[in-house]
């Protein structure tokens, strides 16, 4: 039996995301230890980094990865900022062995991680530095 494409279950693997992150965000929010099946949100990403412009062949623009998982499938956010490291767009990616797919986030879901990205990241200053390191 053939395994479906990144495209046919990026998707599926964008919402079971979309709604881990909103249930450990409210608790994290609310000061909450975790969740029983999920853990804490300080537990749930892998990775945070900057990628700069160029590191890829045809990368024109940098960008900031929140990585959730890796291997086949791995699975991360991507933010693109302005100079002053804001968000102007937000996309998921879902990728396997040869094969990915991406959307990009609109509406309360584009709301929900742009809000993790400023409040956790951004005012943290955890995005400045990575920035700083990638750049220098």
């Amino acid at each position: 039996m053939k395994q479906a494409t990144c495209e046919e279950r990026v998707k599926k693997n964008l919402d079971d995301q979309l709604d881990n992150l909103r249930k450990l965000w409210d608790l994290y929010c609310e000061g909450e230890e975790s969740d029983p099946d999920l853990g804490t949100f300080d537990e749930y990403g892998l990775w945070f980094d900057y990628i700069a412009p160029d590191t890829y062949d045809d990368q024109d623009e940098g960008w900031f990865v929140y990585q959730l998982s890796t291997g086949g499938p791995g699975d991360e956010f991507r933010f693109f900022v302005n100079p002053d490291l804001s968000v102007h767009r937000i996309e998921y990616w879902f990728l396997d062995w040869f094969d990915g797919a991406s959307r990009r986030l609109y509406g309360t879901d584009y709301d929900l991680l742009e809000e993790i990205y400023t409040s956790y990241f951004f005012e943290s200053g955890i995005a400045q530095y990575r920035y700083d390191e990638a750049t220098s």
